[in-house]
C-alpha cells in the first residue's frame, strides 16, 4: 500500500516503522530524484509532529542505513519548514549542468540559506565548492539580498571542521549546527507564542558577528522570555467578579501541569484533523497548521473553575491575524475535564469580539477574554457581557476520540 494511503488509514501501524521501512513504503521504494517514492516520503514528513522527525533523525544517525543521506536530506529541509523557512529541496545527487545544492532556505526575514547535509564530518568538505554553488544561485535568481552556507552535521564531534571553516576565506559566509541542535531550536519555537521568536531563532542560523556579545544576548533573552509568557497566559484566571475593559492588574497564577496541557491539546488537534481530513503540525505553542496552510487552528486549554462553574481563555490578537490568513481557520477551546473540545470558526468567532471584556496591559497591548459557562444537562455558552447575553456551543462540539500522534 502507498505510504499516504497507509498513513490516512492507519497512523498508528506507520508510526511502528523505522524510517528506512517508511520510505520502502513510499512509491516504488526506490528514493531517487524527482521519483514518487521521494514525493510520498517528503508529502509524509511534511504531516508528521516535530518529535517522529527527531526519532527518525536519529534513527538515521545511529544505525547503518542504505539511503541514510538522502534520508537525513529530506528530514533535515522539513525541520527547515518548521523554523518558517520557505523550503526548496535540493537534489539528492550532482548531475552534470545542474547547480548542486541539499536545500534552498528563503527566510521570511529576507535572508537566504543554502543548506548542505552531512552525516559526518568524516570527509573534508570543499568550502569553495559550496560557496560556487551559493554564487551560481545568486546569478540564476534563486534569491536575492543577503545570503549564507548552512551546513547541518549529524554528528556533534566537528572540531576538524570548525577549524577548517575558520581558518578559511569563507568563514564570514558559512555556518554550522547539528542535526541535533537544529531540532532544539525547532523545540524552542514550538514552545513560544509571539512571531518575534522565531525571527530570533532564523537569525542564530545567519553568520553574525561575535566579539560583541549583545545580538545573541538578545535573542537568548527575547526566547527565553516568550516561552515563560506562552505558559503564563495558558490559563486566564478569572477575578471574582464580573468586569468591563480594564487594565492588566497582577494575579497570583495557578497553574495545570504543562504536560497534561499539551495532551489535551494535541487530542483536540488530531479530532479536528480528522474531521478536516488532514493532519495538523504544530506551529508555536497554541498556533497549527496543515502541511500547506491551507487549514489553521488555535488551540487554547482551561481547567474548570469550581466556584464558577467555568472556564476562562484569553485570545490574542496575534491568534486573530494568524487565523484571518486563511478561510478554514477556527479557535479551539478545550477543557481539561471534558471529552470534548468547542471549535469556534474564525468569522464566527469575529463577530463576537465586540461583546467580549479586554484586559489592556501597560504596553498597550490587550486581550480578549472568552468566558463558558456550564449551563447544565451538557449545554455550554460563551457569556457576552457587554450585551448581557449567552452564546450556546450547542452546534460547535468536537468530540475528542481516536489515537493523539
Amino acid at each position: 500500500m502507498p505510504l499516504l494511503s497507509l498513513w490516512a488509514s492507519n497512523q498508528e501501524a506507520v508510526g511502528q516503522l523505522n524510517v528506512e521501512q517508511v520510505v520502502g513504503t513510499a512509491g516504488d521504494g526506490n528514493l531517487r530524484d524527482g521519483s514518487v517514492c521521494s514525493s510520498e516520503f517528503r508529502e509524509y514528513l511534511s504531516q508528521i509532529p516535530t518529535s517522529k522527525i527527531a526519532t527518525y533523525v536519529d534513527q538515521c544517525l545511529s544505525a547503518s542505513l542504505n539511503r541514510g543521506g538522502m534520508i537525513l536530506q529530506d528530514l533535515v529541509n522539513e525541520i527547515g519548514r518548521r523554523l518558517d523557512y520557505g523550503v526548496r529541496n535540493g537534489r539528492y545527487q550532482g548531475v552534470a549542468g545542474e547547480i548542486g545544492y541539499d536545500g534552498i532556505w528563503l527566510s521570511p526575514d529576507g535572508h537566504s540559506v543554502v543548506a548542505e547535509v552531512k552525516t559526518t564530518d568524516a570527509y573534508r568538505i570543499s568550502l569553495d565548492t559550496l560557496a560556487g554553488y551559493r554564487n551560481k544561485l545568486i546569478e540564476a535568481g534563486h534569491f536575492a539580498g543577503t545570503s549564507s552556507v548552512l551546513i547541518i552535521v549529524g554528528r556533534q564531534d566537528t572540531g576538524d571542521l570548525e577549524a577548517q571553516i575558520r581558518g578559511s576565506r569563507h568563514a564570514w559566509d558559512v555556518r554550522l549546527i547539528s542535526a541535533e541542535a537544529l531540532l532544539k531550536l525547532v523545540q524552542l519555537k514550538e514552545n513560544s507564542e509571539t512571531p518575534e521568536t522565531g525571527r530570533k531563532i532564523r537569525s542564530l542560523l545567519a553568520p553574525m558577528e561575535y566579539t560583541r556579545l549583545d545580538g545573541m544576548v538578545d535573542v537568548m533573552f527575547t526566547t527565553t522570555v516568550d516561552v515563560g509568557k506562552a505558559v503564563a497566559i495558558e490559563e486566564d484566571v478569572p477575578d471574582e467578579q464580573p468586569v468591563v475593559d480594564r487594565p492588566a492588574k497582577v494575579h497570583t497564577f495557578e497553574f495545570t501541569d504543562g504536560t497534561l496541557l499539551q495532551q489535551k491539546r494535541e487530542g483536540i488537534i488530531a479530532a479536528l484533523g480528522r474531521r478536516e481530513g488532514a493532519p495538523l503540525i504544530r506551529r508555536s505553542r497554541a498556533l497549527y497548521w496543515t502541511a500547506d496552510h491551507g487549514v489553521r487552528a488555535v488551540c487554547s486549554i482551561s481547567k474548570r473553575y469550581a466556584q464558577r462553574h467555568s472556564y476562562w481563555y484569553a485570545y490574542h490578537p496575534p491568534w486573530d491575524d494568524f487565523l484571518c490568513e486563511e478561510q478554514r481557520a477556527y479557535f479551539l477551546l478545550g477543557c481539561m475535564d471534558l471529552d470534548t473540545a468547542f471549535v469556534l470558526p474564525r468569522d464566527t468567532l469575529a463577530g463576537l469580539l465586540g461583546h467580549l471584556n479586554r484586559t489592556t496591559k501597560e504596553d498597550g497591548s490587550f486581550y480578549w477574554h472568552v468566558h463558558i459557562a456550564d449551563r447544565g444537562d451538557g449545554r455550554y455558552a460563551i457569556l457576552l457581557p457587554k450585551i448581557s447575553d449567552q452564546f450556546l456551543l450547542t452546534d460547535y462540539r468536537l468530540e475528542i476520540t481516536g489515537p493523539t500522534e
